[in-house]
């Protein structure tokens, strides 16, 4: 009995020693452990959901073919040199004030040499004449390898290549534009199924394998300041040979075929509006996006 009851007596002397302060931080810092470890497990597991979410998706989607393609826009098109707010201005007396625009040009027809496309594993000859689309199997089929690109001479591009005018048409007020389709994988535009749909220009000119493209004032009091205008390429068009895109994995040297337009006899000192359109059974166009399918201009030339 004498033992017990001094046991019982340290144990009290021990509990009364101890200040409320540390009673109470003990419980808070076990508190903070365990909510601590709570959300780290919890956040774990969401991390977790997240990651393998992902996976799973990923697991669903080809390197090779868009697995959501259904709602992909007609294409845009565009030109160079780009304009800022497509406004191209220039004096065509001085030089430097249109070198931006050709140096533009030279750059990127550098691509269409055709010394670069010499070699027959990448590149092919596809014709001269606007023929149908040309098939390279199915994205899926992978152990195709790399597909060929047709060449494409910039020498079609007649006046406006660059090989025989560094100026393209600049320096005398009769400027180029470069112009092509942007790149959809997949994507076959198709020639248009009804002339009526062309402009009257086009239609006594429609080809079956060909994307005409056709450019005409945008402003009715500009009508008689516009002149003629040149188109140069093969057929005057896009032809359906370099279609279709099969991606950059598997169609790294494709080329777009390109137009060049000239404009002939713009009046000087004034502000002209043209607007150029491609016209196909499956090109649309979009009052929110002003280059799908066409493209505006604003030419200020000063003498």
């Amino acid at each position: 009995m004498v033992s017990l009851s001094t046991g019982a007596s340290r144990s009290l002397a021990t509990v009364a020693t101890q200040t409320p302060w540390k009673i109470a931080r003990r419980a808070f810092t076990l508190a903070a452990v365990k909510i601590f470890l709570f959300y780290v497990i919890f956040y774990g597991c969401l991390a977790g959901i997240f990651i393998g979410t992902i996976q799973a998706l990923l697991l669903t989607l080809s390197n090779y073919k868009p697995t959501y393609q259904d709602r992909v826009a007609p294409p845009g098109l565009s030109h160079t040199p780009r304009s800022v707010k497509s406004e191209i201005a220039y004096k065509k007396s001085n030089e430097e004030s249109y070198s931006k625009y050709t140096d533009a040009m030279t750059a990127f027809l550098k691509m269409y040499d055709l010394d670069i496309q010499t070699d027959g594993q990448n590149y092919e000859d596809c014709g001269v004449t606007p023929q149908t689309y040309k098939d390279r199997g199915g994205l899926e089929d992978s152990e195709l390898g790399q597909r060929k690109a047709c060449r494409f001479d910039r020498k079609l591009l007649g006046v406006c290549s660059g090989l025989d005018d560094p100026h393209y048409g600049f320096n005398e007020g009769k400027p180029c534009l470069i112009v092509k389709l942007n790149r959809i994988v997949n994507f076959k535009p198709r020639a248009p199924t009804n002339n009526q749909s062309l402009p009257e220009a086009l239609q006594a000119k429609s080809q079956p394998n060909l994307i005409p493209i056709y450019c005409k004032n945008k402003r009715e009091e500009d009508e008689s300041k516009i002149g003629e205008i040149k188109y140069y390429g093969m057929g005057e068009g896009f032809p359906l040979q370099y279609y279709p895109y099969y991606g950059r994995l598997l169609h790294a040297q494709y080329l777009q075929p390109l137009v060049a337009i000239q404009f002939t006899n713009l009046t000087l000192d004034q502000e002209l509006r043209i607007e150029c359109k491609v016209y196909g059974a499956n090109i649309d166009y979009s009052e929110k996006d002003r280059y799908q399918g066409r493209f505006d201009v604003k030419f200020t030339i000063s003498s």
